[in-house]
């Protein structure tokens, strides 16, 4: 490995990312017709802002024209606290628990950037976290850092799919990681079977029946094929929880600040219910939360209390 690959490796581990791989950027010709293919079956659902800019998602160079090597960061994000440690009925995703981890992941690539820049005055390069048009798991796997599971998410062997992914794309040359070839999901089916709404077949998510997706993306009330929320009042863990590389690999992230507030532990059904916008805006600042509205949780805490 050159030293100026192991050294922006060494300095992403300094930064708090566990999981660090470099990768060349090329065309993906297969994932874009994935891509395609599942935005015309409509498994996107109403999130028309993959289909708005999909053209820099399935080609990173109308992104970033200059684009020659890809930095890809994890971050393990599993607090150790389960569903089962909230006194209320009501069910919160574990990335959801603490501070905003677009926030988080975004300030510490922006640092990396800088150190990489500082190295010389021709580079330029750009941070990412899943905001921007990239195809996160695709690169992360081409990176080396773990392979896409059949519930779509990113599975690493030291850590499950508990991470948070980056990117920091640049326009010079590096020394690359060999990709993640293998599928170590095998003949396991336990995430398709688990899901409450059957969302998920082989690799592939219809976000129209997801959870996640309808407790956090969707806008308005729900049609009757749309209720079943399990629970859920902010996304949704269980393809995750009962991953077997989960149960056996997931590690108490180092991140004080991914742990949950007090309060979503141990409010009452009532509290939730009573929830108003000053005390939604009070509880959930500086987190991913935000990302629904006050009226978006508060209708999906009255969807299950129905």
């Amino acid at each position: 490995m050159s030293i100026v690959s192991q050294k922006i490796k060494n300095k992403a581990n300094e930064l708090g990312f566990q999981k660090v791989g470099i990768t060349k950027v090329d065309l993906m010709i297969d994932n874009k017709s994935n891509l395609d293919k599942w935005i015309s079956e409509g498994f996107h659902a109403s999130m028309h802002w993959i289909e708005n800019r999909k053209e820099e998602r399935a080609n990173i160079f109308n992104y970033f024209p200059e684009a020659v090597s890809l930095i890809s960061v994890g971050m393990n994000y599993f607090s150790g606290t389960t569903q089962d440690d909230i006194k209320s009925k009501y069910k919160f995703s574990n990335y959801a628990w603490g501070e905003d981890y677009h926030i988080i992941i975004k300030d510490r690539l922006k640092i990396l950037l800088e150190w990489i820049k500082n190295t010389s005055e021709d580079i330029k390069g750009v941070a990412c976290v899943d905001t921007s048009p990239i195809m996160e798991k695709v690169w992360a796997q081409k990176a080396g850092l773990g392979w896409q599971g059949k519930h779509t998410n990113l599975i690493s062997r030291d850590y499950g799919s508990w991470l948070f992914l980056g990117e920091i794309i640049l326009n010079i040359p590096l020394e690359y990681d060999a990709p993640f070839v293998e599928d170590l999901c095998g003949s396991c089916t336990a995430c398709i079977d688990a899901c409450p709404t059957d969302a998920i077949t082989s690799y592939q998510l219809d976000s129209n029946k997801c959870i996640s997706y309808r407790t956090i993306e969707h806008r308005g009330d729900f049609n009757e094929n749309e209720k079943d929320l399990d629970g859920w009042i902010y996304g949704c863990d269980v393809c995750q929880e009962v991953c077997p590389w989960n149960n056996k690999f997931s590690k108490i992230s180092h991140e004080e600040s991914f742990f949950p507030k007090a309060e979503i532990l141990d409010w009452s059904e009532k509290e939730w219910m009573g929830l108003d916008d000053k005390t939604f805006k009070r509880l959930f600042k500086g987190s991913a939360v935000k990302r629904t509205k006050f009226s978006g949780l508060q209708r999906n805490i009255k969807q299950n209390s129905s």
